[in-house]
């Protein structure tokens, strides 16, 4: 006889229940691993990136499964919001989906019915030959699929942030994800995350993502950032990606012992021992 299976809970009902903000790390590198050992880090959200990174079908499932043990939310971000790409994305037993570059309510209505079946979206039904469904072991799937999907939206252009209200308003949106360094961009502020009017607008997001009931989130690797958007009411901030971190540590190693190449002073020789 088959086992009968439970889906977990998902990224909007786990920040609902929490009394305290969630926090996150990307994973970006493409490896199962890297997730795995995020999810095992303690933060409560591992976010597997297939818009800015190597990441496809494949990789997904493969972080998917490696992450499944740990008490952690995997929220997927596709690469765009495509019908055709968010269903295969939900098939392959995404719960938790970040659509980027929403501009509009009348394009997040479009992510909507992307995400759900008939008659309220369009999502083509194939949950017996999908992990969603854990190929038809969730019983009644069909027809609780929608609570078992969470999606969140990218707030990250101006034109964005100016509807931000009516996008929220979306019924079916569950959640807002601001991204500062592509709204900076789209303002003519490129690379300037923390100038006054890009945090006055994530602020301005956040003030009617509360106003609206739901969560707002936001990337913020500074920890004087992730603390600002905290206290003006985030839900979830993440606060690094396995790449990065990477990169900054081993950068601090050859600082660390071998020293700058354009610096010849005895303090900058290599202090191992060997």
């Amino acid at each position: 006889m088959p086992i009968r299976m439970t889906l977990p809970p998902t990224l909007a009902e786990r920040i609902a229940a929490s009394d305290r903000p969630l926090f996150g790390a990307w994973s970006s590198g493409g490896s199962a691993v890297n997730a795995e050992i995020v999810a095992g880090s303690g933060l409560d959200v591992v976010l597997v990136d297939a818009e800015h990174s190597p990441i496809g079908l494949e990789s997904v499932l493969a972080q998917l499964q490696a992450v499944a043990a740990y008490p952690v939310a995997p929220l997927v971000r596709v690469q765009y919001g495509d019908t055709v790409t968010i269903k295969q994305f939900l098939d392959l037993g995404v719960q938790n989906l970040l659509v980027p570059m929403c501009d509009s309510a009348a394009q997040a209505e479009e992510i909507v019915r992307a995400v759900h079946y008939p008659p309220r979206g369009v999502r083509g039904v194939g949950s017996a030959l999908a992990r969603s469904a854990r190929w038809n072991r969730v019983e009644d799937y069909l027809a609780q699929a929608s609570s078992t999907i969470s999606l969140f939206v990218q707030i990250e252009s101006a034109t964005a942030a100016a509807d931000v209200e009516a996008i929220l308003a979306v019924d079916g949106v569950d959640g807002v994800f601001f991204g500062p360094a592509d709204l900076a961009a789209s303002m003519g502020l490129i690379g300037q995350q923390e100038h006054p009017d890009v945090v006055a607008a994530v602020l301005r997001g956040i003030a009617a993502a509360r106003a609206a009931g739901k969560p707002a989130a936001v990337n913020a690797f500074v920890p004087s950032a992730a603390d600002r958007y905290v206290e003006a009411g985030a839900s979830f901030v993440v606060v690094g990606a396995d790449v990065a971190l990477l990169a900054r540590a081993t950068e601090a190693l050859a600082d660390r012992y071998i020293g700058s190449p354009d610096d010849t002073s005895a303090d900058s020789a290599p202090r191992a021992s060997y």
